[in-house]
Parts: structure tokens; C-alpha cells; sequence
């Protein structure tokens, strides 16, 4: 499995980003797909979970209701759709599908 993050960058305070991380052979994966996300000084953050069985989702309660993981089979993508995104948001997010990572994208909050 190869994983490769797209679709981070700088946003206002308010706005909005989806980050995209395409892989191979996710119609038959059945792996927890994940998003995490580090900044220098703070150790990782699980950030979104979306089962691999039955697809239930979870989030860290620093972006519930504002952030939504989905995953698309036939294009081998998972998704995390960011809204009202706020400057401690800045982060590197990494996809996790198993045991393997992304390399990390960077997203950028200013205020």
C-alpha cells in the first residue's frame, strides 16, 4: 500500500480545506483508515477514524463537528473535508491506512 497526501496549504481563520490521500487497493481493504496530524513541539493527534468494517467514524473532540473523513473505493481516496478551520489547526496531517503512512502535507491557519 502506498499512500500520498494532497490538497493542504494556507487558509484563513473560518475557512475551509479537504485533504486527499490516494493509495492502491482500498476495494478490498478492510484497515481502520486514519488521519493524524503533528506540529514540532506536540506528539501526534489522532484527528479522524473511519472503521474499516462498517465505516463508523470518529474524531478527536478538537474537531468534531467541524472536520469529516470519508473514503472513496473506486478512486482509492480517502478524504478529511476541514471546515472552520481555526490557527491551532496548523499542523503536518498524515494519512494512515494499516501500517502505512503518508509523507505529510502541511496545513496552514492564519488568523
Amino acid at each position: 500500500v502506498y499512500l500520498e497526501e494532497s490538497g493542504g496549504g494556507s487558509v484563513h481563520f473560518g475557512g475551509s480545506l479537504t485533504l486527499s490521500c490516494v493509495g492502491n487497493g482500498f476495494a478490498g481493504n478492510k484497515n481502520d483508515m486514519r488521519w493524524y496530524r503533528q506540529t514540532p513541539v506536540n506528539d501526534p493527534e489522532l484527528v479522524a477514524t473511519l472503521g474499516g468494517v462498517i465505516w463508523g467514524t470518529e474524531y478527536a473532540d478538537s474537531v468534531k463537528g467541524r472536520f469529516t473523513i470519508s473514503r472513496s473505493n473506486s478512486k482509492n481516496t480517502v478524504y478529511l473535508q476541514m471546515t472552520n478551520l481555526k490557527p491551532e489547526d496548523t499542523a503536518m496531517y498524515f494519512c494512515n491506512v494499516g501500517t502505512k503512512f503518508g509523507q505529510g502535507i502541511q496545513v496552514t491557519v492564519s488568523t
